[in-house]
């Protein structure tokens, strides 16, 4: 099963509670972090909600 490896590039500053609780959902925290998550429909539909403050890239396994 593929992975996905989500990096925060841009900040949360003025951002919507929604938006900053899914990064927090999604364990990011500051700029330039990154996690790696199952790819599953949940998170991609958490990735959609900041998909402006987040970069994604698929890891094969």
């Amino acid at each position: 099963m593929a992975k996905l490896k989500i990096t925060q590039v841009r900040s949360t500053i003025g951002c919507k509670d929604k938006q900053i609780a899914t990064m927090e959902a999604l364990g990011l925290r500051k700029i330039r972090s990154y996690k790696i998550h199952e790819d599953n429909p949940v998170i991609r539909g958490m990735i959609d909600r900041v998909k402006h403050l987040v970069t994604v890239e698929e890891i094969q396994e």
